[in-house]
Order: structure tokens, then sequence, then C-alpha cells
């Protein structure tokens, strides 16, 4: 629980404007400035479905985990939807899944078909990406905040 509560209290630059309003995934991601999560979702056409019932939990890059990515690869990532769709989508698990399960998993199945690992002995990882923020509650579902762009296999 000591890694729990060090990553709750670990400041980000993302704060959750109306997050104890409970605004939907996609509402909260645009409150939040996740630019480029927000312009990936909707060129994949996945905005209905991260708004619909859910639940879902996303595990969210930062702006700056996508500009780890060179330019010319996001750009061609952005422009294949069904490629983008397969990474935006492995991000995805559903079903509530809050920081204090998180770390009883060591992996968990996405949307998108494969399963990500989760390292909890030094931090949180999801697939090497180091979990920055949690429990970012929604009215359909939860974010946490990770700072690497994930790849499925």
């Amino acid at each position: 629980m000591k890694i729990l509560a060090t990553l709750i209290l670990a400041s980000t630059p993302y704060l959750f404007a109306g997050s104890g309003q409970k605004n939907d995934i996609v509402d909260t991601a645009v409150g939040a400035g996740f630019t480029t999560l927000v312009a990936a979702v909707k060129a994949a056409g996945l905005v209905d479905t991260l708004k619909g019932d859910g639940p879902f939990t996303v595990f969210a890059p930062t702006d700056e985990a996508f500009a780890k990515i060179p330019k010319a690869d996001l750009d061609a990532l952005l422009a294949d939807k069904d490629a983008l769709t397969k990474v935006l989508t492995f991000h995805v698990v559903s079903g509530n899944v809050t920081a204090a399960q998180v770390v009883n998993l060591k992996k968990a199945t996405t949307v998108q078909g494969q399963a990500l690992s989760i390292d909890t002995t030094n931090g949180v990882k999801i697939n090497g990406a180091n979990v920055l923020k949690t429990d970012v509650l929604c009215s359909n579902g939860v974010i946490h905040v990770i700072d690497t762009v994930i790849l499925p296999n």
C-alpha cells in the first residue's frame, strides 16, 4: 500500500478539472489536457465507445509519452485507423480496475485482446510504462496516467 500512496501523492502536470463531477472518460481526458490522446481517439473513431456505458479502465499516455514517438511514426499511426485502434484498445481494460486492484495483479487482458503485464516491484509499471497518477474516477470507468505509449505485439 505504500507504493499506492506514493503514486496517489505524486504530482503530475495533469490536473483533472471537474474530476469530482465524474465526467465520462473522453470529457475527463479533454478537460485534463490529453491533446494527443484525444486526437488519437477521435481519429480511431472510438469517442462514442469511450463515452459509452463501460465501465472501462484506461491507461492514458500523457502528451509527453506520445512525443517520445518519432513524429513521422506518430503521423503514420494517426493516419492508419486499424493500427491506431489496436494501439488505443491495448490501453483499455474492461471494468473498473482501481489502483488498489492493479497492485494485486500480474496482468490484465485488454479490449484489444492481448494482456498487459503489471509490475509492482519498484513503483507500478504497465508493460514497462510508469504509472504517474491513479484512480481518476469517471462516470463510465477510471483513468490511470502513464508515461509511455504501450504497443501491442
